[in-house]
Protein backbone atom coordinates (compact mmCIF):
# COMPACT_ATOMS: atom_id res chain seq x y z
CA UNK A 1 0.00 0.00 0.00
CA UNK A 2 1.54 3.52 -0.91
CA UNK A 3 -0.02 6.34 1.24
CA UNK A 4 -0.80 9.49 0.22
CA UNK A 5 2.75 10.29 2.31
CA UNK A 6 4.45 7.86 0.06
CA UNK A 7 5.18 5.68 2.77
CA UNK A 8 5.58 1.93 1.46
CA UNK A 9 4.50 -0.85 4.01
CA UNK A 10 5.87 -4.45 3.15
CA UNK A 11 3.86 -6.82 1.66
CA UNK A 12 5.35 -9.79 3.67
CA UNK A 13 8.27 -9.69 6.17
CA UNK A 14 9.51 -9.92 9.43
CA UNK A 15 7.05 -6.85 10.34
CA UNK A 16 4.74 -4.97 8.58
CA UNK A 17 6.07 -1.49 9.45
CA UNK A 18 7.21 1.27 7.01
CA UNK A 19 10.32 1.43 5.59
CA UNK A 20 12.37 4.42 7.39
CA UNK A 21 12.46 7.84 5.81
CA UNK A 22 15.89 8.33 3.82
CA UNK A 23 16.19 11.55 6.57
CA UNK A 24 16.66 8.38 9.25
CA UNK A 25 19.96 7.21 9.53
CA UNK A 26 19.88 3.26 9.27
CA UNK A 27 22.55 1.10 9.90
CA UNK A 28 23.18 -1.80 7.30
CA UNK A 29 24.99 -5.03 7.79
CA UNK A 30 26.38 -7.48 4.95
CA UNK A 31 25.94 -11.60 5.44
CA UNK A 32 28.76 -13.49 4.96
CA UNK A 33 30.82 -13.48 2.53
CA UNK A 34 30.85 -10.23 3.47
CA UNK A 35 32.98 -8.44 0.48
CA UNK A 36 31.31 -8.85 -3.26
CA UNK A 37 30.70 -12.40 -4.19
CA UNK A 38 33.49 -11.87 -6.84
CA UNK A 39 36.39 -11.10 -4.53
CA UNK A 40 38.46 -13.50 -2.61
CA UNK A 41 40.04 -12.42 0.43
CA UNK A 42 41.51 -14.62 2.26
CA UNK A 43 44.32 -13.93 5.11
CA UNK A 44 41.94 -10.94 6.78
CA UNK A 45 44.02 -7.96 9.20
CA UNK A 46 41.18 -5.79 10.40
CA UNK A 47 41.78 -2.49 11.19
CA UNK A 48 40.13 0.88 12.05
CA UNK A 49 41.12 3.81 11.27
CA UNK A 50 39.08 6.74 11.83
CA UNK A 51 35.67 6.63 10.81
CA UNK A 52 36.66 3.30 8.50
CA UNK A 53 37.30 -0.47 9.17
CA UNK A 54 39.97 -1.78 6.38
CA UNK A 55 40.82 -4.88 5.75
CA UNK A 56 44.14 -5.85 4.43
CA UNK A 57 44.75 -9.64 2.97
CA UNK A 58 46.15 -11.94 0.40
CA UNK A 59 44.35 -12.23 -2.64
CA UNK A 60 43.26 -15.53 -4.42
CA UNK A 61 41.42 -16.34 -7.81
CA UNK A 62 38.77 -18.73 -8.45
CA UNK A 63 40.84 -20.45 -9.91
CA UNK A 64 44.05 -20.19 -8.11
CA UNK A 65 46.40 -23.64 -8.17
CA UNK A 66 48.82 -22.20 -6.04
CA UNK A 67 48.33 -19.70 -2.33
CA UNK A 68 47.68 -16.01 -3.23
CA UNK A 69 48.96 -14.29 -6.51
CA UNK A 70 51.52 -11.29 -6.70
CA UNK A 71 49.48 -8.57 -5.28
CA UNK A 72 47.86 -7.16 -2.37
CA UNK A 73 44.44 -5.04 -2.30
CA UNK A 74 42.34 -3.50 0.28
CA UNK A 75 38.88 -3.14 0.89
CA UNK A 76 37.05 -0.40 3.46
CA UNK A 77 33.69 0.35 4.91
CA UNK A 78 32.39 3.35 6.98
CA UNK A 79 32.19 1.78 10.24
CA UNK A 80 28.37 2.77 10.72
CA UNK A 81 27.27 0.96 7.11
CA UNK A 82 28.69 -2.30 7.32
CA UNK A 83 27.36 -3.33 3.65
CA UNK A 84 29.43 -0.73 1.87
CA UNK A 85 32.57 -1.74 1.06
CA UNK A 86 34.81 -0.01 -1.32
CA UNK A 87 37.94 -1.62 -3.26
CA UNK A 88 40.96 0.99 -3.53
CA UNK A 89 42.47 -1.49 -5.99
CA UNK A 90 45.93 -2.73 -6.06
CA UNK A 91 48.03 -1.43 -3.19
CA UNK A 92 51.44 -3.77 -3.57
CA UNK A 93 52.83 -5.85 -5.97
CA UNK A 94 55.90 -8.33 -6.16
CA UNK A 95 55.19 -8.91 -10.07
CA UNK A 96 55.16 -6.02 -12.71
CA UNK A 97 52.66 -5.86 -15.56
CA UNK A 98 52.48 -3.79 -18.69
CA UNK A 99 51.11 -0.93 -16.56
CA UNK A 100 52.57 -1.08 -13.23
CA UNK A 101 55.94 -1.84 -12.29
CA UNK A 102 56.89 -4.26 -9.43
CA UNK A 103 57.44 -3.05 -5.98
CA UNK A 104 59.70 -5.53 -5.03
CA UNK A 105 62.63 -5.73 -7.55
CA UNK A 106 64.58 -8.71 -5.72
CA UNK A 107 61.99 -10.85 -6.01
CA UNK A 108 58.64 -11.94 -8.13
CA UNK A 109 57.01 -14.52 -5.89
CA UNK A 110 53.52 -14.52 -4.21
CA UNK A 111 52.71 -12.05 -1.94
CA UNK A 112 50.97 -13.69 1.61
CA UNK A 113 49.18 -12.40 4.16
CA UNK A 114 50.12 -8.56 5.28
CA UNK A 115 49.29 -6.09 8.10
CA UNK A 116 49.06 -2.44 7.98
CA UNK A 117 49.68 -0.35 11.55
CA UNK A 118 49.73 3.16 12.29
CA UNK A 119 52.45 5.22 13.87
CA UNK A 120 52.38 9.18 13.98
CA UNK A 121 50.32 9.86 10.67
CA UNK A 122 51.77 7.17 8.51
CA UNK A 123 50.42 3.64 7.28
CA UNK A 124 53.49 0.81 7.28
CA UNK A 125 52.46 -2.16 5.38
CA UNK A 126 54.39 -5.31 6.25
CA UNK A 127 54.26 -7.88 3.57
CA UNK A 128 55.70 -11.63 3.56
CA UNK A 129 57.28 -12.79 -0.09
CA UNK A 130 57.78 -16.43 -0.24
CA UNK A 131 61.05 -17.39 -0.17
CA UNK A 132 62.22 -13.81 -0.25
CA UNK A 133 63.17 -11.55 2.14
CA UNK A 134 60.25 -9.46 3.31
CA UNK A 135 59.69 -5.90 3.39
CA UNK A 136 58.02 -2.32 4.89
CA UNK A 137 56.27 0.04 2.68
CA UNK A 138 54.39 2.97 3.66
CA UNK A 139 51.39 5.32 2.91
CA UNK A 140 50.04 8.75 3.57
CA UNK A 141 46.55 7.15 3.76
CA UNK A 142 45.37 3.94 5.42
CA UNK A 143 44.31 2.43 1.48
CA UNK A 144 47.63 3.19 0.28
CA UNK A 145 48.73 2.79 -2.71
CA UNK A 146 52.36 2.19 -0.48
CA UNK A 147 55.03 2.56 -1.31
CA UNK A 148 58.35 0.41 -0.56
CA UNK A 149 60.66 1.79 2.27
CA UNK A 150 63.08 -1.02 2.95
CA UNK A 151 63.58 -4.75 3.37
CA UNK A 152 63.89 -6.14 6.85
CA UNK A 153 67.02 -5.21 8.51
CA UNK A 154 68.56 -7.50 11.36
CA UNK A 155 71.24 -9.19 12.66
CA UNK A 156 69.64 -12.70 13.89
CA UNK A 157 72.18 -15.51 13.99
CA UNK A 158 71.10 -18.72 12.32
CA UNK A 159 67.91 -17.46 10.95
CA UNK A 160 67.63 -17.63 7.32
CA UNK A 161 66.86 -14.92 4.78
CA UNK A 162 64.61 -16.57 2.15
CA UNK A 163 60.89 -17.01 3.76
CA UNK A 164 61.25 -13.78 6.50
CA UNK A 165 59.19 -12.54 8.19
CA UNK A 166 56.48 -15.29 7.74
CA UNK A 167 52.62 -13.89 8.02
CA UNK A 168 53.84 -10.94 9.52
CA UNK A 169 51.40 -9.23 12.61
CA UNK A 170 52.38 -5.95 14.47
CA UNK A 171 51.54 -4.36 17.05
CA UNK A 172 52.24 -0.33 17.84
CA UNK A 173 52.35 -0.44 21.99
CA UNK A 174 50.82 2.48 24.10
CA UNK A 175 54.34 3.79 24.49
CA UNK A 176 55.20 3.88 20.99
CA UNK A 177 56.86 0.64 20.85
CA UNK A 178 56.95 -1.36 17.80
CA UNK A 179 56.44 -5.53 18.27
CA UNK A 180 56.28 -8.05 14.95
CA UNK A 181 55.03 -11.64 15.67
CA UNK A 182 55.70 -14.35 12.84
CA UNK A 183 56.29 -17.39 11.90
CA UNK A 184 55.61 -21.27 10.48
CA UNK A 185 55.18 -24.25 12.40
CA UNK A 186 57.41 -22.32 14.72
CA UNK A 187 56.63 -19.04 16.18
CA UNK A 188 59.20 -15.99 16.99
CA UNK A 189 58.72 -12.29 17.60
CA UNK A 190 60.84 -9.11 18.08
CA UNK A 191 60.83 -5.87 18.40
CA UNK A 192 61.59 -3.40 15.70
CA UNK A 193 63.00 0.42 16.00
CA UNK A 194 59.83 2.69 15.55
CA UNK A 195 62.35 6.05 14.27
CA UNK A 196 62.36 3.56 10.86
CA UNK A 197 59.79 0.89 11.66
CA UNK A 198 61.97 -2.08 9.22
CA UNK A 199 65.05 -2.22 11.78
CA UNK A 200 65.19 -5.14 14.13
CA UNK A 201 66.74 -4.08 17.96
CA UNK A 202 69.67 -6.13 18.51
CA UNK A 203 69.06 -8.87 21.65
CA UNK A 204 65.09 -8.74 20.96
CA UNK A 205 64.41 -11.05 18.85
CA UNK A 206 62.72 -14.39 20.43
CA UNK A 207 61.45 -17.90 19.80
CA UNK A 208 58.12 -20.33 20.63
CA UNK A 209 56.68 -17.47 22.09
CA UNK A 210 53.50 -19.79 21.67
CA UNK A 211 55.38 -23.21 23.20
CA UNK A 212 55.85 -26.01 20.96
CA UNK A 213 53.75 -29.37 21.37
CA UNK A 214 51.48 -32.21 20.14
CA UNK A 215 48.46 -30.50 21.00
CA UNK A 216 45.74 -28.75 19.24
CA UNK A 217 46.93 -25.47 21.12
CA UNK A 218 50.29 -25.60 19.77
CA UNK A 219 51.30 -22.87 16.92
CA UNK A 220 50.94 -23.41 13.38
CA UNK A 221 50.96 -20.31 11.79
CA UNK A 222 49.41 -16.79 11.35
CA UNK A 223 50.41 -14.14 14.07
CA UNK A 224 48.18 -11.68 14.96
CA UNK A 225 48.47 -9.46 17.76
CA UNK A 226 46.22 -7.01 19.46
CA UNK A 227 46.02 -4.98 22.44
CA UNK A 228 42.38 -5.43 25.00
CA UNK A 229 42.64 -3.30 28.26
CA UNK A 230 46.16 -4.28 29.66
CA UNK A 231 46.01 -7.86 28.19
CA UNK A 232 48.19 -8.52 24.88
CA UNK A 233 45.83 -11.08 22.25
CA UNK A 234 47.77 -13.44 19.83
CA UNK A 235 45.65 -14.46 17.33
CA UNK A 236 46.54 -17.39 15.09
CA UNK A 237 46.40 -21.08 13.61
CA UNK A 238 46.76 -24.29 15.38
CA UNK A 239 48.76 -27.29 14.52
CA UNK A 240 45.03 -29.27 14.33
CA UNK A 241 42.10 -28.31 12.46
CA UNK A 242 40.95 -25.59 10.68
CA UNK A 243 40.58 -23.41 13.76
CA UNK A 244 42.00 -19.63 14.91
CA UNK A 245 43.24 -19.94 18.20
CA UNK A 246 44.06 -17.83 20.98
CA UNK A 247 46.75 -16.62 23.62
CA UNK A 248 47.13 -13.86 25.92
CA UNK A 249 49.88 -12.32 28.02
CA UNK A 250 50.40 -9.22 30.34
CA UNK A 251 53.36 -7.93 27.82
CA UNK A 252 53.94 -7.94 24.30
CA UNK A 253 57.08 -10.18 24.55
CA UNK A 254 55.42 -12.49 26.81
CA UNK A 255 54.94 -15.50 27.88
CA UNK A 256 51.60 -16.32 26.47
CA UNK A 257 49.29 -18.62 27.96
CA UNK A 258 46.84 -20.60 25.52
CA UNK A 259 43.24 -19.68 26.60
CA UNK A 260 41.35 -21.97 23.54
CA UNK A 261 40.23 -21.15 19.85
CA UNK A 262 37.53 -18.69 18.54
CA UNK A 263 36.24 -20.14 15.11
CA UNK A 264 36.65 -23.53 13.12
CA UNK A 265 36.08 -23.20 9.55
CA UNK A 266 35.75 -26.91 9.15
CA UNK A 267 33.03 -27.79 11.03
CA UNK A 268 30.18 -29.63 8.82
CA UNK A 269 31.98 -27.43 5.98
CA UNK A 270 34.80 -28.06 3.80
CA UNK A 271 37.56 -26.67 6.12
CA UNK A 272 41.50 -25.73 5.39
CA UNK A 273 43.78 -23.35 6.89
CA UNK A 274 42.49 -20.20 8.65
CA UNK A 275 43.87 -16.77 9.37
CA UNK A 276 42.33 -13.49 10.22
CA UNK A 277 41.99 -11.32 13.62
CA UNK A 278 39.83 -9.55 15.98
CA UNK A 279 38.52 -6.20 16.02
CA UNK A 280 36.30 -3.79 17.96
CA UNK A 281 33.75 -1.65 15.20
CA UNK A 282 31.03 0.05 16.77
CA UNK A 283 31.90 -1.30 20.42
CA UNK A 284 31.04 -4.72 18.94
CA UNK A 285 33.73 -7.71 18.72
CA UNK A 286 33.72 -9.71 15.83
CA UNK A 287 36.75 -12.40 14.52
CA UNK A 288 37.53 -12.03 10.74
CA UNK A 289 38.85 -15.39 9.12
CA UNK A 290 37.65 -17.04 5.38
CA UNK A 291 36.38 -19.90 4.27
CA UNK A 292 37.20 -22.91 1.28
CA UNK A 293 35.39 -22.56 -1.94
CA UNK A 294 35.52 -23.77 -5.62
CA UNK A 295 36.77 -27.47 -4.64
CA UNK A 296 39.97 -25.78 -3.34
CA UNK A 297 41.94 -24.60 -0.27
CA UNK A 298 43.01 -22.30 -2.70
CA UNK A 299 40.35 -20.01 -3.42
CA UNK A 300 39.39 -18.71 -0.21
CA UNK A 301 36.21 -15.60 0.99
CA UNK A 302 36.44 -13.48 3.52
CA UNK A 303 34.01 -14.16 6.35
CA UNK A 304 33.23 -12.43 9.88
CA UNK A 305 31.22 -13.60 13.17
CA UNK A 306 30.33 -10.95 16.16
CA UNK A 307 32.18 -12.44 19.18
CA UNK A 308 32.56 -11.62 23.35
CA UNK A 309 34.99 -10.53 24.99
CA UNK A 310 34.25 -11.76 28.88
CA UNK A 311 35.83 -10.09 32.02
CA UNK A 312 38.20 -12.31 32.79
CA UNK A 313 39.96 -11.67 29.24
CA UNK A 314 37.87 -15.16 27.56
CA UNK A 315 36.31 -15.24 23.99
CA UNK A 316 34.10 -18.08 23.78
CA UNK A 317 34.21 -19.96 21.12
CA UNK A 318 31.56 -19.27 17.99
CA UNK A 319 30.21 -21.36 15.54
CA UNK A 320 30.47 -20.67 11.88
CA UNK A 321 27.79 -19.09 10.14
CA UNK A 322 26.01 -17.08 7.57
CA UNK A 323 24.95 -13.90 9.14
CA UNK A 324 28.52 -12.01 8.82
CA UNK A 325 27.75 -8.59 10.05
CA UNK A 326 23.66 -9.27 10.51
CA UNK A 327 22.20 -10.18 13.49
CA UNK A 328 19.76 -12.29 11.75
CA UNK A 329 19.36 -12.83 7.90
CA UNK A 330 15.49 -12.31 6.35
CA UNK A 331 13.80 -15.46 4.77
CA UNK A 332 11.92 -12.86 2.73
CA UNK A 333 14.23 -12.09 0.50
CA UNK A 334 16.73 -14.12 -1.74
CA UNK A 335 19.11 -16.17 -0.09
CA UNK A 336 21.81 -16.76 -2.60
CA UNK A 337 23.28 -20.59 -2.26
CA UNK A 338 26.91 -19.57 -1.63
CA UNK A 339 26.08 -17.70 1.69
CA UNK A 340 25.46 -21.65 3.38
CA UNK A 341 27.72 -22.16 6.40
CA UNK A 342 26.79 -26.09 6.32
CA UNK A 343 27.74 -28.41 3.54
CA UNK A 344 28.03 -32.18 4.64
CA UNK A 345 26.57 -35.72 3.67
CA UNK A 346 25.83 -36.94 1.05
CA UNK A 347 27.92 -39.11 -1.61
CA UNK A 348 30.19 -36.33 -2.64
CA UNK A 349 31.27 -33.17 -0.61
CA UNK A 350 28.61 -30.27 -1.62
CA UNK A 351 30.82 -27.70 -3.05
CA UNK A 352 29.96 -23.67 -3.41
CA UNK A 353 31.44 -23.32 -7.05
CA UNK A 354 31.63 -19.83 -9.72
CA UNK A 355 30.03 -21.34 -12.57
CA UNK A 356 30.81 -17.56 -14.01
CA UNK A 357 31.31 -13.84 -12.82
CA UNK A 358 27.51 -13.92 -11.69
CA UNK A 359 26.42 -17.15 -10.99
CA UNK A 360 27.61 -19.55 -7.69
CA UNK A 361 25.95 -22.14 -6.72
CA UNK A 362 25.89 -25.08 -4.37
CA UNK A 363 27.21 -27.84 -6.81
CA UNK A 364 28.09 -31.67 -6.31
CA UNK A 365 24.54 -31.90 -4.40
CA UNK A 366 24.27 -35.95 -4.12
CA UNK A 367 21.96 -38.20 -1.81
CA UNK A 368 22.23 -37.14 1.64
CA UNK A 369 23.56 -33.89 1.24
CA UNK A 370 22.89 -31.11 3.87
CA UNK A 371 23.09 -27.75 2.94
CA UNK A 372 22.57 -25.06 5.90
CA UNK A 373 22.04 -21.82 6.79
CA UNK A 374 22.24 -19.79 10.33
CA UNK A 375 20.07 -17.54 11.39
CA UNK A 376 16.64 -16.35 9.71
CA UNK A 377 14.60 -14.58 11.73
CA UNK A 378 11.06 -15.50 10.24
CA UNK A 379 9.32 -12.53 12.39
CA UNK A 380 6.05 -13.12 15.30
CA UNK A 381 3.23 -12.41 12.59
CA UNK A 382 1.53 -15.90 12.37
CA UNK A 383 -1.26 -16.01 10.24
CA UNK A 384 -3.43 -18.73 8.19
CA UNK A 385 -2.05 -17.28 4.76
CA UNK A 386 -0.17 -19.31 3.33
CA UNK A 387 3.39 -20.06 3.99
CA UNK A 388 5.83 -20.89 0.78
CA UNK A 389 8.90 -21.85 -0.17
CA UNK A 390 10.99 -21.39 -3.20
CA UNK A 391 13.89 -22.54 -4.49
CA UNK A 392 15.96 -21.95 -7.92
CA UNK A 393 18.44 -24.50 -9.35
CA UNK A 394 20.21 -26.02 -12.14
CA UNK A 395 18.78 -29.48 -13.30
CA UNK A 396 21.18 -32.34 -13.59
CA UNK A 397 18.40 -35.22 -15.26
CA UNK A 398 17.29 -36.21 -11.89
CA UNK A 399 14.63 -36.61 -9.99
CA UNK A 400 13.78 -36.36 -6.35
CA UNK A 401 13.19 -34.37 -3.41
CA UNK A 402 14.41 -31.86 -0.95
CA UNK A 403 13.39 -31.30 2.25
CA UNK A 404 13.04 -28.08 4.04
CA UNK A 405 14.07 -28.33 7.69
CA UNK A 406 14.61 -25.81 10.66
CA UNK A 407 16.84 -26.19 14.02
CA UNK A 408 17.73 -29.80 13.30
CA UNK A 409 17.98 -31.83 10.37
CA UNK A 410 14.62 -34.06 11.59
CA UNK A 411 12.39 -31.08 12.45
CA UNK A 412 10.80 -31.34 8.32
CA UNK A 413 9.10 -27.98 7.70
CA UNK A 414 7.97 -29.47 4.35
CA UNK A 415 9.21 -31.32 1.28
CA UNK A 416 9.46 -30.51 -2.74
CA UNK A 417 9.60 -32.99 -5.43
CA UNK A 418 11.81 -31.82 -8.36
CA UNK A 419 12.24 -33.37 -11.93
CA UNK A 420 14.87 -34.01 -14.00
CA UNK A 421 14.72 -30.34 -15.72
CA UNK A 422 13.11 -28.60 -12.71
CA UNK A 423 14.37 -24.81 -12.51
CA UNK A 424 12.32 -23.32 -9.97
CA UNK A 425 10.31 -25.80 -7.06
CA UNK A 426 7.67 -23.92 -5.00
CA UNK A 427 5.80 -25.83 -2.11
CA UNK A 428 3.82 -25.00 0.67
CA UNK A 429 5.30 -25.28 4.00
CA UNK A 430 4.31 -25.21 7.76
CA UNK A 431 4.11 -21.59 9.14
CA UNK A 432 7.70 -20.33 10.99
CA UNK A 433 8.32 -17.70 13.68
CA UNK A 434 11.03 -16.43 15.41
CA UNK A 435 14.93 -17.52 14.70
CA UNK A 436 15.60 -20.50 12.75
CA UNK A 437 18.85 -22.00 10.98
CA UNK A 438 17.55 -23.34 7.42
CA UNK A 439 18.22 -26.66 6.73
CA UNK A 440 17.92 -27.87 3.04
CA UNK A 441 18.35 -31.96 2.40
CA UNK A 442 18.85 -33.71 -1.06
CA UNK A 443 16.96 -37.28 -1.56
CA UNK A 444 17.34 -39.31 -4.83
CA UNK A 445 14.28 -41.17 -5.89
CA UNK A 446 16.69 -43.93 -6.95
CA UNK A 447 15.65 -46.87 -5.37
CA UNK A 448 16.46 -51.01 -5.52
CA UNK A 449 19.08 -52.45 -7.74
CA UNK A 450 19.10 -49.06 -9.63
CA UNK A 451 20.66 -46.62 -6.85
CA UNK A 452 24.36 -48.46 -6.63
CA UNK A 453 24.36 -46.56 -10.36
CA UNK A 454 22.95 -43.02 -9.20
CA UNK A 455 24.30 -43.04 -5.55
CA UNK A 456 26.81 -40.92 -6.63
CA UNK A 457 25.22 -39.05 -9.42
CA UNK A 458 24.95 -34.99 -9.03
CA UNK A 459 20.99 -34.29 -7.88
CA UNK A 460 20.91 -30.48 -9.00
CA UNK A 461 23.04 -27.14 -8.68
CA UNK A 462 21.28 -24.92 -6.16
CA UNK A 463 20.98 -21.15 -7.16
CA UNK A 464 19.14 -19.57 -4.54
CA UNK A 465 15.55 -19.49 -2.47
CA UNK A 466 13.66 -17.93 -0.84
CA UNK A 467 10.08 -17.96 1.99
CA UNK A 468 6.98 -16.21 0.83
CA UNK A 469 3.60 -15.71 2.14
Amino acid sequence: LVTKKCRIYAACGVSQTPIKNQTEKEIKFMPNPYLPSWEYIPDGEPRVFGDRVYVYGSHDRVDCEEFCDFKLKVWSAPVNDLSNWTCHGDIFRSKAKPDKQTDTPWTERQLYAPDVVEKDGKYYLYAYLVDSKGCVAVSDRPEGPFKLLSQYKYNIPNHYDNGTFIDPGVLVDDDGRVYVYCGFEGSYMCELNGENMYEVIDGTYQTDIIPVNENEDGFFEACSPRKVGDTYYLIYSPRIGSRLAYATSKSPTGPFTYRGYIVDNGVDYPGGNNHGSICNINGQWYIFYHRMTNGSIMSRRGCVERIEILGDGTIPPVEMTSLGFEEALNPYKQTDADTACVLKDGKQQALITELDAFTRVITNITDGCVMGWKYFDFGEDFTNDEFLFMAKVLPRGCHGTLHICIDTEKNEIGVVEFERDSTVLKTKVKHVTGRHAVYLIAKSHYKGWSACYFENRQLFDLMAFQFCK
